[in-house]
């Protein structure tokens, strides 16, 4: 990955709580825990979703970065919502807890040299992944749910 597009993904990820959260003021709150159909999920859990995606993020990029070849876990992102009741959980919260782990993750992702840029560990999910790979997956993350969320609306619209 070039230097201009590990930059342009890292502003990616720093302006995507404001995109995610100009998707949610879209939501009438009638909308918000309806789910599109069986096994899919609801606008409310999608928030709560990020949420601890990007708590898990956060903490697996300084895996990477400050740690001899760590161990990153995956997880069964269905079974959290299902476990940890995503519906009952404050959305207010949620919200804050997006935009403070990127706005945390911002300054250290500015300043990362080459070397970090290259660090590695290994995954329960892959036999690899690293620094770069976090990026690509994580500059996106938010925008990802952006479109989920409109699609939930489009869908919601038509019932």
């Amino acid at each position: 990955m070039s230097p201009e597009q590990r930059r342009l993904l890292v502003t990616q990820y720093a302006t995507g709580p404001e995109r995610f959260e100009a998707a949610l003021a879209t939501v009438p709150a009638a909308a918000l825990q309806w789910r599109p159909g069986p096994g899919r999920w609801s606008v409310h859990e999608i928030i709560v979703h990020c949420a601890d995606s990007e708590t898990n993020a956060h903490m697996r990029l300084r895996y990477l970065l400050a740690e001899p070849d760590p161990l990153i876990l995956g997880y069964n992102q269905d079974d959290w919502a299902i476990e940890l009741d995503y519906h009952a959980h404050p959305l207010p919260l949620a919200l804050a807890t997006i935009r403070a782990v990127r706005a945390n993750t911002v300054p250290l992702l500015q300043r990362l040299t080459e070397a970090q840029w290259q660090r590695t560990g290994r995954h329960t999910e892959n036999p690899t992944f690293g620094v770069e790979p976090w990026l690509e997956a994580y500059g996106v993350h938010l925008d990802v749910h952006v479109r989920q969320i409109a699609r939930n609306m489009e869908a919601w619209g038509k019932q």
